[in-house]
C-alpha cells in the first residue's frame, strides 16, 4: 500500500487532532488544508499558541518514560555495557509549558529552566525484575489503547539527552496515553562515528530482543508500537527478525504499528528482512532530500530505505511488492539536513499520534489489571483478554 498524501493535503485526512474544527476527510476540508499548507498556515499552527494552552506562568509537564539502556557508564556514556547487557531506569522529562509542536526546546547559552526548556527532572534506577514490575504496575488500571506501549529507538549520532527528550515530545505531540519506553544504545553522537555506532547497535540487538519479549510477556498489555529511528530502524528489523525466527513474528499477537522514521537499512537487506514479518504493521516515512542518508548511502555503498522516491514508477513497483505502506515526507522538511522530519514536523508527528493512538472498538473496555503471582516468561505469553484458564477439580470424596 502506497501513501504519498503527506506531501499536501492528505495528510490531514484522519487527523481531526491536527486543526481543531477543520473535518480533514471531506472536500472541503482537504481543499482548505491544501490551501493552509501552500499559503503558510502550517507553520503558524506549529508556532502559535502553546501546547498546553498556558503561558510560561504555568506549571511544566511532567512525562515519565522508562529507559532500557545498553550505555555502560552513565547518560554520556559511549561505551557498551559489559556483555552487551541492558540496564534499567524510570525517568521523569520535564516539558516546559510554552512548549510547541515539533520542538525540543533547549538553552542557547546556560543552564536549562523547567520553565522554557527539556530537562530531566527526576531519575531511578530499576534492576531488572524492579522493570517489569513497574512496567506491570504502569499499565495496570488503563483501559483501551491506553494499555499500549510505545518502544522508540534513536538513531546514528544520538546522545542519551537528546533521545530521551525526543520521545517525550513525541508523546506530548502525538497525545500518546500508553506507556513510553526508550531504548537507547551507545551512540558516539559524533558526525564520524557512523562504523563505530552500527557496531554498537549490533551488540545491543539481544538486549532490545529482550526488552520486547518483556513487554510481550507484560500482564494486561494492550499493543506494542514501535518507532525507531535512521540506524535505529536497523536495529529493530534484526531485532523482529530473530523474534520471527525463534516463533514469534508478532510477538505472540502484541505487535501494533512499526513506523520506521527515515530508515537507514540498505533495498536488500530490508526485503530480505519483511519476508518472515507481516508487512501490514509497517509503515516507512521517507524523504528525498535527506543529506544524512544521501551520505550513508556514499559510505555504504548502496541506497538506504529512507531515500526511495514513491513518485517514482519503479519505485512504486518495489513499495506495491512489499506490501508496506510508505509515507513521503519530503516537503515538511523543517532543515538543511532533513533526516528529523518525522519529528521536527507539527504535521507528520500528530500523524504518527493518530497511528499509535487509533482507538480499536473491541478492546475499547477491556483494563488492564496486575496478575502478580501468575507465571510470565517470554515464550509464555498472558492469556488473551476473557481466555478462561481452568483445571479439573479433585474427585469428592466416597459417602460412607
Amino acid at each position: 500500500m502506497i501513501d504519498v498524501n503527506l506531501r499536501a493535503a492528505g495528510l490531514f485526512c484522519g487527523l481531526a487532532l491536527s486543526l481543531p474544527g477543520l473535518s480533514a476527510c471531506s472536500p472541503v476540508g482537504m481543499a482548505e488544508a491544501g490551501a493552509n499548507i501552500g499559503s503558510g498556515v502550517s507553520e503558524s499552527v506549529s508556532h502559535g499558541a502553546s501546547l498546553f494552552g498556558g503561558g510560561t506562568d504555568a506549571p511544566a509537564h511532567s512525562t515519565p518514560i522508562f529507559v532500557v539502556s545498553t550505555r555502560r557508564d552513565g547518560a554520556n556514556s559511549t561505551q557498551l555495557t559489559p556483555g552487551g547487557q541492558a540496564r534499567y531506569a524510570l525517568d521523569f522529562i520535564s516539558v516546559p509549558p510554552g512548549h510547541q509542536a515539533g520542538a525540543m526546546e533547549k538553552p542557547v547559552f546556560g543552564g536549562a529552566e523547567s520553565a522554557h526548556h527539556f530537562v530531566v527532572a527526576g531519575h531511578s534506577p530499576l534492576e531488572d525484575d524492579a522493570f517489569r514490575s513497574q512496567i506491570a504496575t504502569h499499565v495496570s488500571g488503563r483501559i483501551g489503547v491506553n494499555r499500549d506501549v510505545l518502544v522508540y529507538v534513536h538513531g546514528f549520532n544520538t546522545s542519551l539527552e537528546q533521545a530521551r527528550f525526543r520521545l517525550a515530545q513525541i508523546v506530548v505531540d502525538g497525545q500518546f496515553g500508553g506507556v513510553p519506553v526508550l531504548f537507547t544504545w551507545p551512540s558516539k553522537a559524533a558526525l564520524l562515528s557512523y562504523g563505530a555506532d552500527k557496531e554498537s547497535a549490533t551488540a545491543s540487538r539481544d538486549a532490545y530482543l529482550k526488552l520486547l519479549e518483556d513487554l510481550t510477556a507484560t500482564p494486561g498489555v494492550g499493543r506494542i508500537h514501535i518507532l525507531a529511528h535512521s540506524m535505529g530502524t536497523w536495529l529493530t528489523m534484526e531485532a523482529l527478525r530473530e523474534s520471527a525466527l525463534t516463533g514469534s513474528p508478532d510477538l505472540h499477537g502484541k505487535l501494533g504499528n512499526v513506523m520506521l522514521a527515515a530508515p537507514d537499512i540498505d533495498l536488500t537487506v530490508f526485503k530480505n528482512q519483511i519476508k518472515r514479518l507481516d508487512p501490514s504493521h509497517f509503515s516507512i516515512y521517507v524523504s528525498k532530500g535527506d543529506r544524512a542518508l544521501q551520505v550513508s548511502a556514499s559510505i555504504q555503498g548502496d541506497r538506504r530505505l529512507g531515500a526511495i522516491d514513491p513518485g517514482s514508477e519503479q519505485d512504486r513497483e518495489m513499495i506495491e511488492s512489499l506490501g508496506v505502506k510508505v509515507f513521503d515526507i519530503s516537503d515538511l522538511s523543517t532543515g538543511l539536513i532533513g533526516h528529523d522530519n518525522y519529528a521536527d514536523a507539527p504535521l507528520a508527528v500528530r500523524q504518527i499520534g493518530a497511528k499509535i493512538t487509533e482507538a480499536r472498538p473491541a478492546e475499547a473496555s477491556e483494563q488492564a489489571v496486575t496478575d502478580a503471582g501468575a507465571d510470565r516468561t517470554p515464550h509464555a505469553p498472558p492469556p488473551p483478554p476473557g481466555a478462561v484458564i481452568s483445571q479439573d477439580l479433585p474427585a469428592p470424596p466416597a459417602v460412607q
